[in-house]
């Protein structure tokens, strides 16, 4: 499963790549905004959706942004489970290593920092990559999921 969700600065992007996930036959599970609230808080939305990741980890993925990303992906980072990575721009290596690296399951985008192009390229990168499943790899996720 797909979860997406957004704090009003993501919202319109947040829009743009849920419109365009369904377009190509991805389901995605919007946890909101589901309407622009200026004095909305990305916890509000970004926690019962990594909540939703950390029930099941291993298969759930999702799609979180904000202004940055930042607090969002700091918010994601506190549920059990989880493994958020952040991408506001750059080279996309960064989300690939992530995912072979870190097999993160959640990708938080800063929305003030992309283009709409720029985001979807990042998104389309990071579901399209996999964990390597190498015993160093493992070995390290397993010491940090020993954390929470």
């Amino acid at each position: 499963m797909l979860y997406i969700a957004s704090d009003h600065a993501g919202f319109e992007l947040k829009k743009y790549l849920k419109r365009s996930l369904e377009k190509r036959g991805i389901r995605c599970k919007d946890f909101g905004a589901l309407i622009y609230d200026r004095e909305d808080d990305y916890p509000d939305f970004i926690i019962p959706l990594a909540k939703a990741v950390g029930k099941n980890p291993t298969r759930n993925r999702g799609i979180i942004l904000g202004g940055s990303g930042q607090g969002e992906q700091i918010a994601a980072n506190k549920i059990r489970g989880v493994r958020a990575a952040l991408y506001y721009g750059g080279p996309t290596d960064i989300i690939k290593l992530s995912k072979t690296h870190n097999n993160t399951n959640i990708l938080s985008l800063g929305a003030r920092f992309l283009s709409k192009r720029e985001a979807l390229r990042a998104v389309d990168t990071w579901l399209a990559t996999s964990f390597e499943n190498v015993t160093r790899h493992k070995r390290r996720i397993r010491k940090i999921d020993l954390l929470t």
